[in-house]
């Protein structure tokens, strides 16, 4: 029998985990705040959308670690990479949209960027004192 799972994540903002799911190309449901799982059964989330293989995932605000969780059935899980994978992908875009957020804040701007075969990008930034 399948069921929900709530993965904890370090996702505290929605503005820059919603830019981190678009700039990995995944859509977010802008109408459904719910994820759907085994016999039809429904969970609401605050953050929905669809990923390949028709899997569907969901992020909900948990007050007691101040921090969005990923829900989803991992019974129907059909994503071609592993769910601990996907959460990595987008932790790291996460952690890249907050920099350059919270950079471009305080006056920097990007002068390079590396996207290392290591799947990790290197961020070149400068500020000039006026």
């Amino acid at each position: 029998m399948s069921h929900f799972s709530t993965i904890k994540t370090q996702l505290k903002e929605a503005e820059p985990l919603i830019k981190a799911l678009n700039n990995l190309g995944y859509l977010i449901n802008q109408e459904e705040k719910f994820v759907r799982g085994y016999r039809g059964k429904f969970t609401a989330v605050d953050i929905s959308m669809n990923l390949p293989g028709d899997t569907k995932v969901g992020f909900k605000w948990d007050n007691n670690s101040n921090s969005y969780e990923l829900v989803t059935d991992l019974d129907l899980w059909k994503f071609e990479i592993p769910v601990e994978r996907f959460i990595s992908k987008v932790t790291q875009m996460y952690a890249y949209e907050t920099i350059i957020s919270k950079t471009k804040e305080d006056g920097y701007q990007i002068v390079e960027q590396k996207n290392k075969n290591d799947g990790s990008i290197e961020l070149v930034l400068t500020k000039w004192d006026s």
